[in-house]
């Protein structure tokens, strides 16, 4: 806070051995300089060595990000800033809000908070690393102050490396879309990260899997994709296409492989998105071994009133039944197999399971054969029936604030993973019958554009991200009975 200041260099005396690393990319100083001052550690203290002349009558903020670490621990100094004015006057202005997670509804910690002043917005913001920034605490809180003012763009960046620049589609963004007039202290500033859907399709990676198959994953979510071998001739009538749940990844399986390079298309609705090349060797040969899963929980239990599903890493062409062995109680009984006509890799196994029953699935040699023609080896898998009491069914009740408007219910399980979904513009009921017991969670997408799905944000439009509301109380699903609960959604103009 010196004013006045009139020297070459500082030097910051610690009261332990400190390290100092990433210093050109994590120390900036704002207003920026030409060049960088030179950094040189001396015992216990930093010398900062400027090298371009001061500007008058001006702060200087110097931000050491997550530069300065003490030695023994490795535990950072952060948000620590260095303030001195050439003037007589320090800037003292400050803006501070919150980061909010979109998906997670979570307060985001660690995070880069960013600000970037109007007139340098446009040809700094992705491109370089800003000067004016600070770090979120465990709360998602931030502060950014010593600030002059003027007119600014604020932005928040989660991303794995620490460059601070928004280079990456994996990367968290948020933004402000209004610019912010500062002429006075700006608080309770609310900005939620959301993941940004590209605008072009991109594959991220293509490659030959060590068992043959390809394997493909994408920049975005397809909303109804599709793959054709466009070449060789005659090789994309006996392929099998697997797509990832969010239509993100491909896995391609082909019968013939006798060829040294294929030719792929990517579709969208029909619509060509990209078509690629990929090489091998023509005699290349692939190590593949069929294994096998199975819907058991990993305590060995079967939901009551479910077929066995026998899932298998690759595709299956065939099976022989004679080869497959059910046990109850260690007598071989009757069941049948039938081949899900629409995923190549499910089998189900159906039989009338009986409580308190203990049961072993036999898949011999050779029972299965895959797509390649090859075998698969012995093994084994025992397993119960569940309690039916260990089930029970949930009803929730949703009233909306607004029915001229569109909703998507989603249910998570204490996993956070997705149960159920469904759409709805008017008070509902939603219904999980039969599930296991345990705590759920739901949350409310308030579907703007009425399509059914979360949609995200844009920067370069302007466009938030659609909003969300988690309820945060736990629902918890009881032993053998039917809970029901019931949520009172709140209007999306209300929402933080």
């Amino acid at each position: 806070m010196t004013r006045n200041f009139a020297a070459k260099s500082v030097t910051l005396e610690f009261d332990e051995y400190f390290k100092l690393t990433n210093q050109y990319s994590e120390i900036t100083v704002s207003p920026a300089m030409e060049r960088a001052p030179e950094y040189k550690v001396r015992q216990k203290s930093l010398v900062i060595d400027f090298r371009d002349t001061l500007h008058k009558n001006t702060t200087y903020v110097i931000n050491f990000g997550k530069a300065i670490a003490d030695v023994n621990e490795g535990n950072l100094l952060k948000n620590f800033t260095y303030v001195f004015s050439t003037g007589a006057h320090i800037d003292s202005l400050t803006v501070s809000g919150n980061l909010t997670n979109t998906d997670t509804q979570e307060k985001e910690k660690d995070a880069t908070v960013m600000l970037f002043p109007l007139s340098q917005d446009s040809i700094m913001f992705g491109k370089k690393k800003p000067s004016i920034y600070a770090t979120t605490d465990s709360a998602g809180n931030f502060t950014l102050s010593n600030l002059h003012d003027g007119n600014y763009r604020i932005y928040a960046l989660k991303e794995a490396s620490p460059d601070k620049i928004y280079n990456n589609d994996q990367e968290l963004i948020a933004f402000l879309k209004e610019p912010i007039h500062l002429n006075k202290d700006t608080s309770n500033i609310s900005l939620r990260l959301f993941k940004q859907t590209p605008d072009k399709f991109r594959l991220i990676d293509r490659r030959f899997d060590p068992d043959g198959k390809m394997f493909f994953s994408f920049n975005k979510p397809l909303k109804d994709p599709s793959i054709k071998i466009t070449y060789p001739a005659g090789i994309d009538e006996s392929k099998y296409v697997d797509f990832g749940k969010t239509n993100d990844t491909a896995m391609v399986y082909l019968k013939s492989m006798d060829f040294d390079s294929i030719r792929i298309a990517f579709f969208d609705n029909k619509k060509t998105l990209d078509t690629i090349y990929l090489r091998k060797g023509r005699k290349e040969t692939f190590m593949r071994n069929i294994a096998f899963k199975y819907n058991i929980d990993g305590n060995g239990l079967l939901q009551p009133g479910k077929d066995l599903l026998i899932t298998s890493n690759l595709p299956i062409d065939n099976f022989d039944p004679a080869l497959v062995a059910l046990t109850e109680d260690s007598a071989q009984v009757n069941f049948t197999l039938f081949k899900d006509p629409n995923n190549p890799k499910l089998i189900a196994l159906k039989y009338r399971f009986k409580q308190k029953a203990n049961y072993q699935l036999a898949l011999n040699e050779f029972a299965f054969t895959d797509l390649y023609g090859d075998k698969n080896k012995k093994s084994i898998k025992k397993f119960v029936l569940n309690k039916t009491e260990n089930y029970g069914t949930l009803t929730i009740k949703l009233s909306v604030p607004d029915t001229s408007k569109a909703y998507v219910v989603q249910i998570l399980n204490s996993e956070k993973q997705l149960l159920k979904t469904a759409t709805f513009t008017k008070n509902t009921s939603v219904v999980l019958k039969d599930y296991l017991t345990g705590k759920y969670k739901v949350r409310i997408i308030y579907d703007s554009n009425r399509n059914g799905v979360w949609d995200s944000g844009s920067v370069k439009k302007g466009i938030q991200p659609e909003r969300i509301w988690l309820y945060t109380k736990d629902i918890n699903l009881r032993a053998n009975w039917e809970t029901e609960e019931s949520l009172e959604i709140p209007n999306e103009s209300t929402l933080p």
